[in-house]
């Protein structure tokens, strides 16, 4: 019986909450690929010995931990500002190990474009 009322009530609230942005959509994904592309990195940085093992692999799993967290927030108007702190940090890696100068800018540029046409598709449906 209780799993027949959740469930209902999960497909209300879904109902009501109505579609999902494309921008939400698009940066969910941009998002979703960074955690794998850092979690490598950080394997990288690990394996080539250019930090100790804990800033390697705990700086990539808070920094991977906190784009999961992202996703979850991006219903929220604020986390797109963090969304871009995030871009920012991803770049900074780079400082650690140069090619992730070239990684973080093409992630930057991702998470621009889907967050230009996101908005603009989004535009588009609401006048639709």
């Amino acid at each position: 019986m209780d799993e027949t009322v959740s469930a209902a009530r999960a497909a209300r609230s879904a109902r009501e909450a109505g579609p999902r942005s494309v921008r939400r959509t698009l940066a969910s994904i941009v998002l979703g690929f960074e955690v794998f592309v850092v979690g490598l990195a950080a394997l990288v940085m690990f394996g080539l010995g250019q930090l100790p093992p804990a800033v390697a692999l705990g700086g990539g799993a808070t920094l991977c931990l906190a784009m999961v967290a992202l996703i979850a927030l991006l219903r929220y108007s604020w986390a797109y500002p963090l969304g871009w702190v995030l871009q920012a940090g991803l770049v900074a890696t780079g400082f650690l190990n140069p090619a992730m100068f070239f990684v973080g800018a093409m992630f930057a540029a991702m998470w621009a474009y889907c967050m230009i046409i996101g908005t603009k598709l989004d535009h588009q449906k609401e006048i639709a």
